[in-house]
């Protein structure tokens, strides 16, 4: 249902240059987009909100390109981490944790900021990939469409990623069944 509305709104947006329709895209997705970034800037919540809105500007003024050949969130994600690459090349990335974002409400607080810690640990590459497919659920297939990479090399950096992670979890102390899928 969600889709189809997103269809409607992109469509109005496209074609009637209608605010409201984009304002309403927006809103359904700001959070998601925050959360990929807010994953990507080690809780940085201004950093987060600005690439956010750099995204959705972007977005603006890309949204007629959209042919819909993947999913509107796949597109507003690819335009995102395009966003966070860009930053990156300008800027080099924060290193301390100011605020441990949110990765599951489950989750004891000191395995979130391992995690977070863990996630650290990881290139900017490797940290977007892992943050799309087990916090945002996307499917590898998708993920190559976001990042712009071959299926395999998607595939090399989770699980390289992963690796890296279990290291880091294991010296601090965690030790886990492996549980990982490599593909959805």
């Amino acid at each position: 249902m969600r889709h189809t509305n997103d269809k409607l709104l992109i469509a109005r947006v496209m074609l009637l240059d209608d605010r409201r329709a984009f304002g309403t895209l927006v809103e359904r997705h700001q959070s998601a987009v925050r959360r990929f970034f807010l994953h990507q800037t080690n809780g940085d919540e201004m950093l987060t909100d600005d690439l956010a809105q750099e995204t959705f500007i972007k977005l603006y003024y890309s949204i007629k390109q959209f042919k819909g050949l993947s999913s509107f969130s796949t597109y507003l994600y690819r335009i995102a981490y395009n966003v966070l690459q860009d930053y990156i090349r300008r800027h080099k990335p924060t290193e301390s944790i100011e605020q441990a974002p949110d990765i599951g409400s489950s989750s004891p607080p000191d395995l979130q900021i391992d995690i977070i810690q863990a996630l650290q640990q990881l290139s900017p590459t490797e940290r977007s990939i892992v943050t799309l497919y087990y916090i945002d659920d996307y499917k590898i297939e998708d993920i190559t469409r976001i990042v712009q990479m071959p299926q395999g090399t998607v595939k090399s950096h989770l699980h390289r990623a992963r690796n890296k992670m279990y290291e880091y979890l294991k010296a601090n102390g965690y030790e886990y069944e492996s549980r990982y899928r490599d593909e959805r």
